[in-house]
């Protein structure tokens, strides 16, 4: 099989670890890399051996010899590349979330269709043990008809660059659009999203929060103007909900994990927190009038499907899924339309904080707008 040739738009820290990524994974070469910072970006190559370095990405496009590009650019510069790349005729990984917008995360869905492209979203939380577990039981029926789900996430003091760590471009509208929602929240929402089965979106309320202590010099070097924590509430077509709770920085000690109420069963995913150890996954069901909690080796059953299924590894992560699916061993999941509508559920917490009211998921989708157009 011929090699699976990729170049990489941004080598900051992530496409760093996209690179890092792929050197594990057979069948693949990182032909090219590209970055504005050319400096940086022929370091990159060299410590890497990749052969081609470029400082503008359309002139990288131009190849005709790349099979997919990876975008790992800020949030507000991944419809502008994007687009660009699937118009010249590649498949795109792109970092999450989609975009900026629900609106430039559309036009990248489109535009996709349109070309006949595969787009591939990075969303981590999907390849997990523990919702490949919950996607079998939930398959299953085990759990029922699915009423409620719960979406967690928490740091206790985790705001990029204020807090210590991470780039000031996370904490700027300008080139994030968002704060914890659109950097940890994505990953969960789009967790429930996918196990829930994607129901339609209906109706979304949230309220956004920076109200914790910073040292002063660093909000002012940092321009913060993101939330630090975001709460929302959806109503889902068909009678399903969710609540959401995301803190990059708040003061309790953690939240329990996210979770997935049923008719006949439940299920808890583990908590992710910078405080505690991770928690257990646990399933939740009554049998003969007796209340079961059940917990489960989740080591052992990904030993055995790797065991028995010869393309388990395709869903090992996010990267390695990717390259399963450019070479056709696998179709590829819909991270895409999962991530639009994270998007859509993000935007919509954002809409109803700013109005203070619960708003509509077509309201959401027709005020939302193009970065590329709007000065943030």
């Amino acid at each position: 099989m011929e090699p699976v040739r990729i170049g990489i738009i941004g080598v900051g820290l992530i496409g760093k670890h996209h690179i890092q990524q792929y050197s594990a994974i057979e069948g693949v070469e990182i032909a090219a890399v590209c970055d504005i910072n050319e400096q940086e970006a022929r370091k990159t190559a060299e410590q890497y051996q990749i052969s081609s370095v470029y400082s503008d990405y359309r002139q990288m496009l131009a190849r005709d010899d790349l099979t997919a590009v990876d975008v790992c650019l800020h949030n507000n510069l991944h419809a502008e590349a994007t687009i660009a790349a699937l118009q010249a005729g590649k498949h795109v990984y792109c970092e999450k979330p989609i975009a900026g917008t629900y609106r430039d995360g559309l036009t990248m869905v489109e535009m996709a269709q349109e070309c006949g492209k595969m787009l591939h979203i990075q969303l981590g939380t999907l390849y997990r043990n523990e919702t490949k577990a919950a996607k079998t039981l939930i398959d299953a029926g085990k759990l029922g008809k699915l009423y409620h789900a719960r979406s967690t996430g928490f740091r206790r003091r985790g705001r990029p660059f204020v807090d210590g760590y991470g780039s000031r471009m996370f904490t700027r509208k300008e080139f994030a659009n968002g704060g914890a929602l659109l950097d940890m929240g994505v990953y969960h929402i789009a967790q429930l999203l996918y196990l829930l089965g994607m129901p339609e979106v209906a109706r979304i309320s949230g309220k956004l929060y920076q109200e914790m202590d910073m040292d002063p010099k660093r909000r002012e070097e940092s321009g913060f103007d993101v939330e630090e924590s975001g709460m929302g509430f959806v109503r889902f077509a068909g009678g399903v909900s969710m609540d959401i709770i995301e803190a990059w920085s708040l003061h309790l000690d953690g939240f329990e994990g996210s979770s997935i109420s049923g008719s006949q069963g439940g299920i808890r995913l583990p908590a992710y927190s910078d405080i505690h150890p991770k928690s257990a996954f646990s399933y939740h069901t009554t049998i003969c009038d007796m209340d079961f909690d059940s917990t489960l080796d989740l080591n052992a059953m990904s030993e055995r499907r790797h065991r028995l299924n010869p393309d388990e590894d395709a869903y090992d992560s996010s990267s390695k899924h990717w390259v399963a699916a450019l070479q056709g061993r696998v179709g590829l999941l819909p991270t895409a339309e999962i991530a639009l509508k994270t998007m859509l559920i993000s935007e919509g917490i954002y809409l109803s904080s700013r109005l203070d009211r619960e708003v509509a998921a077509d309201e959401v989708a027709e005020l939302s707008y193009l970065t590329a157009e709007k000065e943030i």
